[in-house]
């Protein structure tokens, strides 16, 4: 997942990976905190260090202090101080996959998909008019990080023949993963099964590049994506949030 959206500027501070990107998306403005190899995290005395080297990094870069945490036993010690720090809790986050078993192409009735390995100015203004947030600038580096990663971009027209419906397949390098991002409909064309067809020739696009298995993100409240993802054959494997530091003045009662 963090080779598939690639921050352009990175750091270790211990077993913690800094993001940043301009501010320009969550995920890839955070910290993850990496898993130990024994499936652990650092040591809670490690962490309170860890933390004022975090909020020294990004302060340099004029961005907040976000974590990207799973929500797993082996991240309660990181919880409990971000908790007693006033971090909030935001955008949880689903993540499902599935096997590349039995994924077929799509049947003759579906819309035609058109596939390539760069985003296109269509492609990328679809995308943007969902899910972007901010000017070129942020759409400049929005590009940057969707091609830091080999991907194949799918995007598919409605009847007039105007780019209407778009998905992205990362495959980082090595993984034999595929993950799926930016499925993304304009209002006026959704529920038309624009988002299942873009869904099944990614998956098919997937495994016919030797891809073994998929992954995607979904916002546990999205729960339409939810279904749509379910229908395709995903099940839920884990969740993550997001957390955020609060303003400083939030925090002092200033």
């Amino acid at each position: 997942m963090d080779a598939a959206w690639p921050a352009p500027d990175r750091h270790d501070a211990g077993s913690w990976t800094l993001r940043a990107a301009a501010g320009v998306t969550q995920r890839a403005n955070s910290i993850w905190p990496r898993p130990a190899p024994d499936g652990g995290e650092a040591g809670s005395d490690d962490l309170p260090d860890l933390l004022r080297e975090a909020r020294a990094w990004y302060r340099s870069r004029r961005l907040p202090v976000i974590f990207q945490v799973f929500d797993t036993p082996a991240a309660s010690a990181l919880h409990q101080l971000l908790d007693a720090k006033g971090f909030t809790r935001q955008s949880e986050t689903l993540v499902m996959t599935r096997n590349a078993r039995h994924v077929r192409p799509q049947s003759g009735e579906a819309p035609e998909v058109e596939l390539s390995t760069e985003p296109s100015g269509e492609w990328l203004r679809v995308w943007w008019e969902v899910d972007g947030r901010g000017g070129e600038d942020s759409l400049a580096v929005a590009e940057t990080i969707l091609k830091g990663c080999p991907s194949v971009y799918a995007l598919v027209r409605d009847r007039d023949g105007r780019a209407s419906a778009v998905g992205r397949l990362a495959l980082p390098d090595g993984s034999g993963q595929g993950g799926l991002y930016c499925m993304a409909t304009l209002p006026d064309s959704r529920r038309q099964g624009l988002a299942a067809a873009i869904l099944q020739a990614l998956l098919h696009a997937g495994k016919e590049r030797g891809v073994h298995g998929f992954w995607l993100l979904v916002t546990a409240a999205n729960r339409g994506a939810q279904g749509l993802y379910a229908k395709a054959g995903f099940r839920e494997a884990g969740r993550y949030l997001y957390r955020q530091e609060r303003p400083l003045r939030a925090r002092t009662g200033c």
